[in-house]
């Protein structure tokens, strides 16, 4: 760990941290199925699983065994349930598939394995499924019959994918698909998530992305100045987060940031200042916000409703994208969200962690941070204060645990720069420098 973490660290405590990011890890050894591996969406009785949540499970595995918090043996015979699940669960056309093409559903059954409802066949929760297959597969790298299977088991199913067809035609990579009306409308254009999608899909040996996606993906990008900071805009931090779990950013440049002088790790880093100054500005005066108080990102909220309050008339949203400082926004904040920015600026991440633990306690459930808070929306159901989200989310807790891990000892960065799926699609993307 670099020695400038070493400052907020010691004032935050390594024994806090410490708990904190096992308390959301247990989340994955509590809300997965035994039979198959899949990962509860959220904590809430009788949820889907969620492709997602289920490759940030993978990947805190290799956490859990490095920490301590569950043996190998068990993280072999967890991931070894799923990835032979993943290998022998139907991939077709049909409407109650698991997967097509390589893909696989948002949302499926936990226990069957089938889609649920009518949901997308996603291709970046399918990337972030994957890139949990591909760090199992460098983290497993023991000379037994287990591990040696994990292995081929992740090696085929990341071949698998079927990256062209996910273009439908076009440069860059579509949403999804559904069997009632094919492709989704969408694509994946503008600064978000979708990074590790296109450098999986570059890296390819079977159905490669053609290098063109990336450039067309590139030309998207809104550079903004924001509070006289110039960053490449997302509104949602989870946008600026989840790729750098798994993808070592300081450093190396496409085309694009190394015009601009910076690379994605700064990128990030700037993104997280712009949200807390933001929170200190409050231009909407919502309750709370302040320097350690702030972490606007996808969440759960207090439900699609108006109310006045103090004489403003507020509207309040359920799931969404919120953002910042062009919303959306209704005063809705996720903890969460402030730990997963912790490799980028950890002085005043750790800062506002102990503000939501030491003056919010509501917002502590059973796993590290519940999804969300409003201190703005009245709810006495709890006899609390303002409304907390009742639960936990699986794709909101992997990158608390693994983001803590990459603070802390750069696990799953190491991991990945080994991975030669990933070193070959950050060079198609047209990467240089840094440690590539």
């Amino acid at each position: 760990m670099p020695a400038s973490h070493d400052l907020p660290l010691r004032d935050f405590g390594e024994t806090r941290l410490d708990s904190l990011q096992r308390h959301a890890f247990e989340y994955f050894l509590q809300e997965t199925s035994p039979a198959n591996g899949l990962v509860a969406d959220t904590s809430h009785p009788g949820s889907t699983a969620s492709i997602a949540a289920t490759g940030f499970g993978l990947a805190t595995y290799a956490v859990g065994v490095t920490r301590g918090w569950m043996t190998r043996a068990d993280a072999v015979e967890r991931t070894l349930a799923l990835l032979r699940f993943l290998r022998d669960s139907p991939q077709g056309p049909e409407p109650d598939a698991t997967g097509y093409k390589g893909f696989y559903y948002h949302f499926i059954d936990m226990s069957t394995g089938r889609r649920a409802g009518r949901c997308e066949l996603s291709t970046v929760d399918t990337a972030f499924l994957l890139a949990g297959v591909l760090t199992a597969a460098a983290f497993f790298d023991g000379e037994c019959e287990e591990e040696d299977e994990l292995r081929r088991l992740a090696d085929a199913l990341y071949r698998r994918a079927q990256w062209t067809w996910a273009c439908n035609g076009g440069a860059t990579v579509t949403h999804g698909w559904t069997p009632e009306g094919g492709f989704l409308p969408y694509r994946w254009e503008g600064y978000d998530e979708s990074l590790l999608l296109y450098v999986l899909g570059l890296g390819s040996p079977t159905h490669p992305l053609p290098a063109e996606s990336y450039a067309a993906w590139l030309s998207t990008y809104r550079w903004k100045t924001i509070y006289g900071c110039e960053f490449i805009y997302g509104g949602s931090l989870f946008m600026h987060q989840y790729s750098h779990v798994w993808l070592d950013f300081r450093g190396i440049q496409d085309s694009f940031v190394h015009e601009k002088g910076i690379d994605y790790f700064e990128n990030s880093r700037r993104a997280t200042q712009v949200q807390r100054e933001y929170a200190i500005r409050n231009p909407l005066a919502f309750a709370g916000y302040g320097k350690d108080f702030w972490g606007i990102t996808a969440s759960d909220g207090p439900g699609w409703t108006t109310r006045r309050i103090d004489g403003i008339e507020r509207s309040f949203f359920d799931y969404v994208a919120r953002g910042a400082p062009y919303g959306p926004d209704d005063g809705t904040v996720a903890p969460w969200a402030i730990v997963a920015s912790l490799p980028f600026a950890p002085d005043i991440v750790l800062s506002a962690v102990r503000n939501f633990q030491d003056v919010y306690p509501q917002v502590t459930g059973q796993y590290c941070f519940r999804c969300s808070f409003n201190l703005t929306f009245s709810d006495d159901v709890e006899g609390g204060i303002g409304w907390t989200s009742p639960y936990h989310f699986g794709i909101n807790l992997g990158p608390v645990v693994l983001m803590c891990e990459n603070y802390r000892s750069e696990l799953l960065w190491r991991l990945m720069r080994s991975c030669r799926y990933v070193v070959t699609g950050l060079r198609r993307a047209g990467f240089r420098n840094g440690w590539l």
